[in-house]
C-alpha cells in the first residue's frame, strides 16, 4: 500500500511507485476488486457447463474463449497498472469502482451471449472498465512526468481499440458483419489489445513490482480454484434434487477436489517473485501466458460441474464428452503452467517428461468413459496429477523444490 503519510489523503499525486519498493503486497482495495470479478468468472463457467450438459461443448468453446478473454484482460491490466502507480486516494478509488461496475455489467451479459449472441451487455461492461482505465493513465500521463509518454500511449492505443470493440458491435447488430468474420475479427481485435502494452512500454517501461504482480497471478489462480470448487458444488446440488447419495456422486466430489488440490499444489510449488525480478525480460511471456492457465482452471470447473451432476440427471452430453470436458483442461494446465513458468525460473521444477507423460494419459482415460463410467475416469485423471505432483516433490539430489534453499552462514 502506499506510505501511510499519504494513505488517507484526498488527492495523491500519481507517481510511479518504486520497483523495489520493500513489504509489497495486495491492498484491499485490489482484493474488493478481484471478488468483483467473481461473479464474471462465474457466470462465464456456469454457461459453458451449460452448454457441456447439452451436448454442445465444441459450439460453446469460441464464446466461452471469447468472453473470459474480456474478464482476463481487463483484469489483468488493472493489476499491472496498479502495481505502477497505485496512490489509493479518493480518484483512484472511484475509477477503480466504475472498473468494478463495469465487470458486474459484464457478468450480466454472459447468457444473452451464449443464447442469443448478444455481445451488447458485454460490449458494454468491456467499454465501461477500459473507459475508466484510460482515465486513470490519462492521470498518470499528467502527473508524472518521467512515465508521460509511455501512459498517453496506453491511454491511445485503449482507446483507438474501444472504438473498434464498438464499431464492430455496430456493424454486427445492424447486419453489415456477416457472422463467419464475426470470430475473425475478435482475433484481430484481441491480437491488437495484446500488441498495446509492449508499443507502450517502448517508450519507457512501467515500474511494475515483481513480488507484487506474481502474488496478484497467485490470488487471482486461488479464485479461479474456488470458483470450480463452487461449480462441483452446483453439480452436487442438481444431482441430490434428483437422486440420493450414490457412490458415482460420491467418488467424482471427493476425486474433483483432489485433483484441484493436486494442480494447486503443483501451481505453487515455486514462486514466481524472484524469476520475475532476475527475467523482467520475460514477464509478458509469463503474464500472457496466463491466459491459457486461467481459461483452463475456469473450463476444469465447468467440466467438474456437470461431472457431479450427471450422476443424478440424464444429460445429452455423453460420458466421453464428460470426461473430455475435465481432462482436457487438466491437461492444459499442466503443460501450460511448466510451459509459461519455465522461462523465468532458473531450473524447472517438474520435468518436461513428467508434464507430457501426465498429458498424454490424462487425455487418453477417456477413452475409457464407455467401459468403466465417468466417476472412475475422474478417479484416474485425479490419480495421475497426484502422481505427477509426488513426482516433483520427491527429494532431489537431497533438495526438496518446495523448500526454498537458504545459504547457511559459516563461522
Amino acid at each position: 500500500m502506499p506510505p501511510a503519510d499519504t494513505r488517507y489523503r484526498i488527492r495523491v499525486r500519481m507517481t510511479a511507485r518504486p520497483v523495489d519498493e520493500p513489504h509489497r503486497s495486495a491492498s484491499p482495495l485490489e482484493l474488493l476488486f478481484d471478488l468483483t470479478f467473481v461473479v464474471a468468472v462465474a457466470a462465464v463457467t456456469g454457461q459453458f457447463a451449460h452448454d457441456i450438459a447439452d451436448g454442445h461443448a465444441m459450439a460453446g468453446l469460441a464464446p466461452f474463449l471469447q468472453v473470459f478473454f474480456a474478464v482476463w484482460w481487463a483484469w489483468m491490466n488493472f493489476t499491472w497498472f496498479a502495481s505502477s502507480y497505485d496512490t489509493d486516494d479518493v480518484a483512484y478509488r472511484l475509477l477503480t469502482m466504475v472498473q468494478m461496475a463495469g465487470a458486474l455489467v459484464l457478468a450480466a451479459g454472459v447468457p444473452a451471449a451464449a443464447d442469443d449472441s448478444d455481445y451488447r451487455a458485454i460490449t458494454l461492461g468491456y467499454f465501461i472498465m477500459r473507459i475508466a482505465l484510460v482515465a486513470q493513465w490519462l492521470r498518470a500521463g499528467a502527473e508524472d512526468s518521467a512515465g508521460r509518454r509511455t501512459a498517453l500511449r496506453y491511454a491511445a492505443g485503449i482507446s483507438a481499440l474501444q472504438a473498434g470493440w464498438v464499431l464492430r458491435l455496430v456493424l454486427t447488430e445492424t447486419g453489415n458483419v456477416p457472422s463467419a468474420i464475426q470470430l475473425p475479427t475478435f482475433i484481430g481485435l484481441a491480437v491488437l489489445e495484446l500488441a498495446v502494452p509492449r508499443w507502450a512500454e517502448r517508450a519507457r517501461p512501467t515500474n511494475w513490482h515483481p513480488h507484487h504482480i506474481a502474488e496478484r497471478y497467485g490470488l487471482f489462480t486461488i479464485i479461479l480454484f474456488g470458483e470450480s470448487v463452487l461449480a462441483a458444488s452446483n453439480g452436487v446440488e442438481g444431482a441430490l434434487e434428483a437422486a440420493e447419495v450414490s457412490a458415482p456422486l460420491v467418488i467424482i466430489a471427493g476425486s474433483g477436489l483432489v485433483l484441484l488440490f493436486a494442480l494447486w499444489w503443483l501451481y505453487f510449488l515455486a514462486p514466481a517473485g524472484e524469476g520475475l525480478d532476475d527475467r523482467r525480460h520475460r514477464s509478458y511471456l509469463w503474464g500472457y501466458g496466463h491466459y491459457a492457465i486461467f481459461a483452463a482452471l475456469t473450463a476444469l470447473g465447468a467440466g467438474l460441474e456437470v461431472a457431479v451432476e450427471q450422476t443424478g440427471h440424464d444429460l445429452k452430453a455423453t460420458p466421453l464428452a464428460i470426461c473430455y470436458a475435465v481432462a482436457i483442461p487438466a491437461a492444459t494446465f499442466v503443460v501450460t503452467h511448466w510451459l509459461f513458468h519455465r522461462p523465468i525460473v532458473t531450473e524447472p521444477v517438474t520435468h518436461p517428461a513428467a508434464v507430457l507423460s501426465a498429458a498424454t494419459a490424462v487425455l487418453i482415460l477417456p477413452l475409457a468413459a464407455p467401459r468403466i463410467g465417468v466417476a472412475s475416469v475422474i478417479a484416474a485423471i485425479a490419480g495421475v496429477c497426484v502422481l505427477t505432483t509426488i513426482i516433483t516433490i520427491l527429494p532431489k539430489g537431497g533438495r526438496r523444490p518446495w523448500i526454498p534453499q537458504v545459504p547457511v552462514p559459516t563461522e
